[in-house]
């Protein structure tokens, strides 16, 4: 079934419909998971598993600013594959099948690639012109919290969603590799956003 549905989408859906897909798709994944994440280290935190790093309390308005944003880079992240829908059609990128072995090595050089890329994009963001005009976004939320994940200056929203774009010029990876990203990569970013820690 899954299978069925990427190829629709790699051959057969119009462009406006993948890009419905894919804003749904992260719309899913932030709003969906972010709340349940949280909710699941207040538990830990309550069972003394996990602890509060920050204490001081948010700036007010935080979260909705957050979502904000959030809402602004979800909108920006459902361009993503677009261009890697077009270069497939095209014949210019082919992807691997994806069978158990290439989607969990593609997840690998993924999450792998995403360590690099981020870097990569986050040292152009501390140029000062870029950290105030455009970084400055995200570093609003002095405090952290699973809603700040996602909040980005559009562009820097449009550069963090080139990942697997980027690695697909080097190598190919299947397509659910590339469907899958997105959840790892959110929960990844979640745990370094909530705010929480392993109690000492």
């Amino acid at each position: 079934m899954i299978d069925s549905f990427i190829h629709k989408i790699l051959f057969e859906y119009s462009y406006p419909t993948i890009y419905l897909i894919v804003f749904g798709y992260f719309f899913i994944l932030y709003f969906g998971l972010a709340p349940i994440f949280n909710k699941v280290c207040v538990i830990l935190e309550k069972r003394n598993i996990l602890e509060s790093i920050h204490r001081k309390p948010l700036k007010k308005d935080q979260i909705k600013f957050e979502i904000k944003n959030s809402f602004i880079s979800i909108l920006v992240f459902g361009f993503s594959a677009l261009p890697i829908i077009y270069f497939v059609r095209m014949g210019i990128l082919n992807l691997p099948e994806s069978t158990f072995t290439n989607t969990v090595i593609g997840l690998i050089i993924l999450n792998l690639w995403n360590e690099v890329h981020f870097y990569l994009v986050h040292k152009l963001m501390h140029i000062p012109f870029f950290m105030k005009h455009v970084h400055v976004t995200h570093h609003c939320s002095i405090v952290p919290t699973v809603y700040s994940v996602y909040s980005f200056h559009w562009l820097e929203a449009l550069l963090l969603s080139t990942v697997p774009l980027t690695a697909l010029i080097f190598i190919p990876l299947s397509p659910l590799a590339i469907f899958l990203y997105p959840v790892s990569s959110i929960l990844l970013n979640f745990a370094g956003h909530c705010n929480y820690r392993r109690t000492m």
